[in-house]
């Protein structure tokens, strides 16, 4: 498991029985987590006086409950980048921090490559990729369905000192995106996904990635340069495992282009237990 263990102000404080108990820059918050199945005690007095905690509902989605009155956003900090938190309806917060690990190996990367790189970021939520990259060097070119998850990331590069960086802001489908870049000619040296689950398209499409996955790798192949730097998956998909994502990169670009594939959970270290918190799967391609 690769850890995202270099957060100053985000801690996971403990975990029980479906719940986490996370420390976001000060505010406490008690989300659900299906891979969270032991039944632990609650060893950490936190659990009884946390700022928010998100209900399920048995109809389906839930409900946030304040013991105080929060700011309707703050800010989180992780190295040279700034983010905008503030509880969804959906009980996010607008950032998965087991993220940064995947934003540190691709900075990485960038930094290393003594040449101009150009990334396509699929999926691209709130942005933290997008400014990782940016912030390594890479002009980015952000890409997602919803409106206001491109301004939040377009906020998010604001608060960071980003905005002068060379990052294009999209909203659109990014399937349907991917096949007009490519008829287009337009070509990136790396692309980064992070695919829904589930989902449904303007004309009622039903979208699981499981069935979808490899159609979509092979589809984004033909938007890589003559000299691709890397390619990498990511997935919160329950029963997608990191090795079968691997297997998909391996069939699709590493025979093609060599190099080679890596792939494993990335996870969250938690506190009480002194244990690490799987968090989702990562699948990487890169260049000799």
């Amino acid at each position: 498991m690769r850890i995202a263990d270099n957060w100053k102000e985000y801690r996971i404080l403990d975990t029980s029985d479906g719940e986490k108990l996370e420390l976001w820059n000060g505010v406490s918050l008690i989300r659900p987590d299906p891979q969270i199945i032991w039944k632990t005690p609650h060893a950490v007095p936190q659990w009884d006086t946390a700022d928010g905690h998100y209900h399920r509902s048995n109809a389906g989605g839930g409900s946030w409950s304040f013991r105080r009155k929060l700011p309707d956003s703050w800010m989180l900090h992780y190295k040279a980048l700034t983010f905008q938190i503030r509880p969804t309806g959906f009980k996010h917060t607008g950032l998965f921090p087991e993220q940064a690990v995947n934003w540190d190996y691709m900075s990485g990367l960038i930094q290393n490559a003594g040449r101009p790189i150009s990334v396509l970021n699929l999926f691209a939520y709130t942005g933290g990729a997008t400014l990782a990259c940016a912030q390594a060097g890479a002009s980015v070119c952000h890409v997602d369905a919803s409106k206001g998850m491109v301004q939040w990331a377009r906020d998010n590069a604001a608060a960071s000192g980003l905005t002068e960086k060379p990052i294009r802001w999209i909203v659109d489908d990014c399937e349907k995106f991917v096949q007009r870049e490519i008829r287009r000619g337009r070509k990136y040296d790396a692309i980064v996904m992070d695919p829904p689950s589930y989902g449904r398209g303007p004309g009622g499409e039903v979208w699981k990635l499981e069935n979808c996955v490899y159609d979509l790798v092979q589809l984004c192949a033909g938007a890589l340069s003559e000299d691709p730097l890397f390619f990498l998956i990511n997935s919160y998909t329950t029963g997608l495992s990191s090795s079968v994502m691997g297997y998909i990169l391996g069939t699709v670009l590493q025979k093609k282009l060599g190099g080679s594939v890596q792939f494993d959970e990335i996870g969250l270290p938690v506190e009480q237990s002194g244990l690490y918190l799987p968090c989702g799967a990562t699948a990487i391609w890169q260049a000799e």
